[in-house]
């Protein structure tokens, strides 16, 4: 039987699809195969010797020590595109407003209860001061064209904006999903120069940290508006202050402030609501449950963000080997001289890599090998997990 720790309060839709007759689920759970969370933060977690697999139902994965996991042969999944929907959703309702004082003639609406029959004049003498503008026809920069980023960007150009794109790692299937309404722009610079809108939709890594900046800052219009529902760590917070001081932004929306943003003026601050619907959370937490699921039972690594994509489909009920190990010569060799030592025959086998790591799935012809064999595989020097999963 399997064992699943949850550490966030994760959609029932999602759990029920592991059987209860194989699965094991709870919030404490010693010695769990697999760990299933949202935004609880695992760095200061000891990781158990028997954790197999942690799945993010969400994209970002910054709450979990990738590196350490890694070392330690634990698959960490998120899945992504399964809540950018709700992002996009909200992103649009941010560039709405960024465009319109909504919030602010909201607010002072509310300060008009008391003021009985003189209400409906004081609200059309008052009005004039929350003027907007529409966002028909302006220009809309979408930095980062992943499954969030091609909605926002095919929402906008719906709503008769002008939608220019960036993205240099953009996917083959996340550009068949671009409308073709949207340009394309190569470079950063003209990208910026351009826009009267900005949203950034890339992840938070060492490389993006700091990614608007003054630099980016002096390449935009005056008076620009951006929209930030990645992740804070993506504009630089001293750069902004002055961009906002002088002007060149006149509004900044963001979906994670921390409290020097709070102070800032002209920046509309949401609680990190992005993912924060029925519809998404329920979405994340299937195709999170899945994937674990996939991986205890198969082997197969579908959105991992440390292992390599590998899935084989298996064929009747014989044994499958999994091994993961350095991404260095003469290794499937060694493994396949160990198991002809044990005569065991291979019946197929994959072989994917990611970076420093190759993942190994082998079927073999007996339906049942000795568990010893384990030991004798991570024997080979640069091998640093392996598992059976019996037939």
């Amino acid at each position: 039987m399997f064992k699943i720790k949850t550490l966030n309060k994760i959609d029932q839709e999602g759990l029920q699809l592991f059987p209860l007759n194989s699965y094991e689920i709870a919030s404490e759970l010693p010695n769990p195969d697999a760990i299933v969370l949202r935004s609880f933060s695992m760095h200061e977690m000891e990781l158990p010797c028997s954790l197999k697999a942690v799945a993010r139902a969400g994209a970002g994965v910054n709450n979990i020590p990738i590196e350490k996991c890694t070392e330690k042969g634990i698959v960490v999944f998120n899945t992504p595109g399964a809540n950018a929907n709700a992002v996009k959703e909200l992103v649009i309702a941010g560039i709405l407003l960024a465009s319109r004082d909504i919030i602010n003639s909201v607010v002072w609406a509310k300060t008009l209860i008391g003021k009985g029959n003189e209400v409906p004049a004081l609200i059309e003498k008052g009005k004039n001061s929350f003027a907007g503008n529409e966002i028909k026809g302006k220009t809309l920069a979408v930095i980062g064209l992943g499954a969030i980023g091609v909605l926002v960007a095919n929402a906008a150009s719906a709503l008769n904006m002008h939608v220019i794109g960036y993205d240099p790692y953009m996917s083959v299937k996340h550009a068949l999903k671009l409308s073709r309404e949207v340009t394309w722009i190569e470079g950063i610079q003209p990208l910026l120069a351009q826009a009267d809108y900005i949203t950034i939709n890339v992840p938070l890594t060492s490389e993006t940290k700091g990614y608007i900046n003054s630099e980016k800052f002096k390449m935009m219009k005056n008076g620009v508006r951006i929209l930030n529902f990645a992740r804070g760590g993506l504009v630089d917070t001293e750069s902004l202050k002055e961009a906002i001081t002088s002007g060149k932004v006149a509004r900044y929306v963001t979906d994670f402030p921390d409290e020097e943003v709070l102070k800032l003026d002209n920046v509309i601050s949401i609680p990190h609501l992005g993912a924060s619907t029925n519809e998404s959370e329920t979405n994340c937490a299937i195709m999170a449950v899945e994937q674990v699921k996939d991986f205890l039972e198969n082997g197969n690594i579908k959105n991992s963000v440390n292992f390599p994509e590998a899935c084989m489909d298996r064929n009747g009920n014989e044994c499958r080997i999994i091994i993961a190990n350095k991404n260095i010569p003469n290794m499937v060799s060694q493994i396949s001289s160990v198991l002809a030592s044990e005569g065991i025959n291979i019946n197929n086998m994959l072989n994917k890599n990611h970076g420093d790591i190759a993942y190994n799935i082998i079927d073999v012809a007996q339906k049942n090998i000795d568990e010893s064999i384990k030991a004798k595989l991570k024997n080979i020097d640069g091998v640093f997990m392996a598992r059976l999963i019996q037939g």
